[in-house]
């Protein structure tokens, strides 16, 4: 018998948002927006949308504006969705009434990012029913002396529209970790410190919490060997992991059920730093056996395991060949697998919950295979918020109703781009020099088909280890911004990035990896490239934030010749400094997180000032808690020091508002108007021997 999604798809009855033809600019304001996207749904079958993008020049400043929309989450009766949208430039957290076409969202906080102490701004949101919406508060506090971020859940009834504090009473530090949701009773299990004596305690509790009363209830009490509690899909508090931060040592305690007692059945460290313990995911109603994943044969899989003896059982429930699986997905019950996202060129999701396997099915062959996500679903699965996007585009976010057949468009992700398509992207691996394949991300720019002898911009991502680049917009499309300027972009998953297996990562922390052979991959790009045709290795800059900032600075001051301009953000540039650092705050073994040299001094662009460097661009935010504000100004001073010249063999911007993730409009966007110019400068995308000899002429994309 065939389902209703199949059958409104044979007869043709799926209702999509008009996005045929893009031709106006979307109106900023909210609520105008949203009912201009709700006003636009029509009876229009996906398989005939044309998308277009703009014939001239997007100015850079746009693809530094923040998401329209983005993170919505449907609540359990599917009839409203959490969302955060934004407004002249700030996030306003709100939900949407479906069950109301043409209504206004309703806002209730605004979300701008934290700075100073006692600033606060908002993390995460979901319901709790289908009358409240929790959400996470984090507030920048001078604790000790020193600054500390803080998390708090606070509740909104939707009825009332009174805003409560949830479990703030006793908390600690982080009184935020949502371990359980009981929809029906509109109940939580939180996590959180515990404050006692003014202090602040590393072990959390678990308590109760009912939404609608904010009473509290103690449920396990803090274990000296336990940083956080595992909850099974009963709400029962099954497992506790905990970690010393000098012995690097891992600890998993567990028990089979609520009247046991917890006890120790791992405890090893991990000095590959590439997640060898087994931590369970999903707890099976099968005595003592969970869904859980391990790189014990080199690549992330999925497995079940026993978790008394902490032994695998049988062989992989999934993996993909070539790369890590990422996280696994619990069905609404929480006590079995309903799917496995995953990044192989792009994010992905392999559902085993038939049903959401056959709506994703249907969705790639409407939308193209892998360019529509399930993001949210209600109870049942009768509602399914789905992310539709191509890997060059911002996209939007669409209301799927399994039951009508409608798919009707809730909002674009960006507020000016919506679903143009952009620069087009591609994942190509290239041979480093000593034979390692490296997958690296290209995004060409547009108005240049071409594709020959063209410059380049190299953008190593951040981290470095465990994370990596892949095909897609993004929230930071600086990728895209770079090449709508005329450069091919390259972001390099240089060794030690995440996502290829445990070997790779490991090849990024030998001791001849961090700023040596991983920077030699960078440079591997422009040869490889160079020889392809696609690039110009003598035309080429680096560009990166975070490591990456690290890697562009490093490039500048080790490999001056290979790089005609260097922009770096928000770097690590004196690395005995930052282990101090590190050290400080993740204890001995911790601090050997970052850096894996032997030689700190060697790698450390800012104790090497002297002799000749690329001209180089330093951005830092002020506020930034990751990265010390120092670590910039010590680069500054020590590039002085050398008889460097500011304005011509560095420029300085230090950004007052600036934190480490760029939270304002203002602040990333003068991130990348300053990349732009110092590029134009030194590394002019377009000069008179190539065949196109003049940029795109601007358009003009603004909101009304």
């Amino acid at each position: 018998m065939k389902s209703k999604i199949l059958n409104a798809l044979l007869v043709g009855t799926f209702s999509v948002a008009s996005t045929a033809v893009v031709a106006g600019d979307q109106d900023a304001s909210v609520s105008s927006a949203l009912n201009a996207a709700q006003a636009a749904t029509g009876n229009v079958d996906s398989r005939t949308i044309v998308v277009k993008a703009p014939r001239g020049k997007v100015d850079t400043a746009v693809f530094g504006k923040r998401p329209f929309m983005r993170s919505p989450v449907l609540s359990p009766d599917g009839s409203k969705i959490a969302v955060m949208m934004t407004k002249d430039g700030v996030d306003n957290l709100g939900y949407i009434d479906v069950t109301k076409p043409g209504s206004a969202p309703v806002f209730f906080a605004q979300a701008e990012e934290f700075r100073e102490a006692g600033d606060r701004t908002i993390g995460s949101w979901r319901f709790v029913g289908n009358r409240t919406i929790v959400f996470t508060v984090l507030s920048r506090e001078i604790l000790g002396g020193s600054r500390s971020d803080v998390r708090r859940l606070v509740s909104y009834d939707l009825e009332t529209k009174k805003v409560s504090p949830l479990a703030w009473d006793g908390a600690g530090g982080d009184g935020a970790t949502l371990l359980f949701i009981d929809d029906e009773n509109e109940k939580l299990l939180v996590e959180r410190d515990v404050l006692k004596d003014m202090k602040y305690s590393p072990n959390p509790e678990v308590v109760e919490v009912e939404v609608r009363t904010g009473k509290v209830k103690t449920i396990m009490r803090p274990n000296v060997e336990v940083g956080s509690w595992l909850v099974d899909g009963k709400g029962v508090v099954r497992a506790g992991v905990g970690g010393d931060g000098d012995s690097g040592k891992q600890r998993l305690m567990y028990r089979s059920d609520a009247n046991g007692t917890m006890k120790t059945v791992a405890n090893e460290a991990d000095s590959t730093f590439t997640g060898t313990q087994i931590i369970p995911d999903i707890f099976l109603d099968e005595p003592d056996m969970a869904y859980a994943t391990s790189n014990k044969d080199g690549y992330r899989k999925v497995y079940k395991v026993n978790l008394k003896t902490m032994q695998i059982v049988g062989e992989p429930i999934f993996g993909v060949k070539g790369y890590d699986v990422g996280g696994l997905i619990s069905n609404e019950q929480r006590n079995n697998l309903a799917g496995v996202s995953y990044t192989s060129t792009r994010d992905r999701t392999r559902w085993f919950d038939p049903r959401l396997a056959e709506v994703q099915k249907l969705m790639d062959e409407d939308f193209g295979k892998g360019n529509a996500q399930i993001i949210s679903t209600n109870d049942g699965d009768t509602k399914i918020l789905l992310y539709v996007a191509k890997v060059n585009e911002p996209g939007g976010y669409y209301l799927f109703d399994t039951e009508t057949g409608n798919l009707n468009l809730l909002g674009w992700y960006h507020p000016v781009l919506k679903d143009y398509e952009m620069n087009p992207m591609d994942s190509i691996r290239y041979k480093a020099s000593d034979g390692m394949e490296i997958e690296a991300v290209v995004t060409y720019p547009r108005h240049r088909p071409h594709r020959k002898n063209l410059p380049v911009i190299v953008m190593p991502h951040g981290g470095p280890f465990g994370v990596r680049d892949q095909e897609e917009f993004g929230f930071f499309p600086w990728h895209q911004a770079m090449a709508e300027l005329g450069y091919v972009v390259i972001q390099p998953n240089y060794r030690g990035s995440g996502g290829y297996g445990k070997e790779f990562v490991k090849e990024g922390r030998k001791p001849n990896g961090y700023g040596l052979r991983m920077q030699d991959d960078l440079n591997d790009v422009l040869t490889w490239f160079g020889q392809s045709g696609l690039i110009d290795p003598k035309r080429a800059c680096i560009m990166g934030w975070s490591y990456g900032g690290y890697a562009t600075a490093r490039g500048a001051q080790r490999d001056p010749d290979k790089w005609k301009c260097a922009i770096a953000g928000a770097g690590v540039y004196d690395f005995p400094m930052m282990k101090a650092y590190d050290t400080r705050a993740f204890g001995d073994f911790g601090a050997n997180f970052q850096a894996t040299s032997n030689d700190l001094i060697g790698i450390s662009s800012a104790r090497n000032t002297d002799g000749p460097w690329s001209p180089i661009l330093i951005v830092a935010g002020l506020r930034d808690a990751r990265i010390p504000i120092e670590q910039s100004r010590t680069l500054v001073s020590r590039l002085k020091g050398s008889g460097k010249k500011e304005g011509v063999d560095f420029r300085y911007v230090e950004q007052p508002k600036g934190t480490h993730n760029l939270p304002y409009e203002d602040v990333h966007i003068e991130w990348l108007k300053e990349a732009e110019a110092w590029a134009e400068r030194f590394n002019p995308a377009y000069i008179a021997s190539d065949p196109d000899k003049a940029p795109p002429v601007s358009v003009t994309l603004a909101s009304k």
